[in-house]
């Protein structure tokens, strides 16, 4: 039976997008219940600009009281150098560098191309020689400015990011609409050019095509990495057409009738995703500026 590994990626990715503040305590809640149900790995907080993404200004508090336990590990989201060096001065365990494959979502979302990006990233990296980091690569597939990214300049992109000396790459269709075969293609593409690192999936769900893709991926190309959020909440504000996460509780069900081993407790993960769905329905609603 194949065995894959899932990071729950709610407490950054499914809260980042939402129009309201969750407290930290309620994101510790959620945080808890979803390690009651198996899920050790978690993606919990991004060091990015409080400004511009207000849901994630209390990265540091989420870290810092997070339980520690022996099989967990919990990673956070960086754009830049100043995201690394935030994030170096936390006890997270990964951090994760990322950039885009395409030059139009790198600059609504970074402000600037992959290749500033990178080499930024890069100068960060190599000043923590003690860190984790692996690496993400978000619109792998399809890019809401530039169309369609062909496995050349995706591969292009990895390599890059390689040679910052990440241990593992992720490949985020961010937009949610690549489809089956664009994805097989991307990953086989970096996997082969690449094959020292570990590659892991970040799927979104447009057309209801990203769980077929999931188990294309394990079955067809042995990939054992995946990311999910809760409830499916998630996507890319500075993505126009984002659509959510895969969610969580979908994806391990479907896994599971697929044959595919998760090591997740079905009915803890439900009790997490209905907690999750209770949070952001009282959060703090973002205020919106007057014109």
């Amino acid at each position: 039976m194949p065995r894959v590994h899932i990071t729950d990626v709610y407490l950054r990715d499914g809260l980042q997008d939402e129009k309201c503040i969750v407290p930290t305590e309620d994101k510790l809640a959620v945080l808890d219940a979803t390690l009651a149900s198996g899920i050790t790995s978690l993606e919990i907080a991004s060091f990015v600009s409080a400004t511009r993404v207000p849901q994630m200004a209390d990265a540091e508090d989420v870290i810092a009281r997070a339980p520690r336990r022996s099989e967990t590990r919990y990673s956070a989201l960086t754009l830049n150098s100043r995201g690394v060096h935030r994030a170096a001065e936390t006890d997270i365990d990964v951090i994760q560098i990322v950039t885009s494959a395409s030059e139009g979502h790198s600059r609504a979302n970074a402000g600037r191309s992959p290749d500033d990006a990178l080499r930024d990233l890069s100068s960060a990296v190599a000043l923590h020689p003690d860190r984790t980091f692996i690496g993400g690569v978000s619109t792998a597939f399809v890019c809401p400015f530039d169309g369609v990214i062909t496995p050349e300049r995706l591969v292009e992109v990895c390599e890059r990011m390689a040679d910052t000396g990440v241990s593992s790459l992720g490949l985020a269709d961010t937009l949610g609409i690549a489809t089956t075969d664009q994805v097989l293609t991307g990953v086989d593409a970096v996997r082969t050019a690449l094959p020292q690192l570990t590659i892991s999936l970040h799927l979104h769900n447009a057309h209801d095509q990203a769980l077929e893709t999931a188990v294309r991926a394990v079955f067809d190309l042995e990939v054992e990495y995946f990311d999910s959020a809760l409830a499916g909440y998630g996507g890319c504000p500075f993505a126009p057409g984002a659509h959510g996460n895969l969610a969580t509780e979908e994806l391990v069900d479907t896994f599971h009738r697929a044959g595919i081993h998760t090591g997740i407790d079905t009915s803890a993960l439900a009790n997490a995703a209905a907690l999750a769905r209770t949070v952001v329905g009282r959060g703090r609603p973002l205020l919106t500026p007057t014109h």
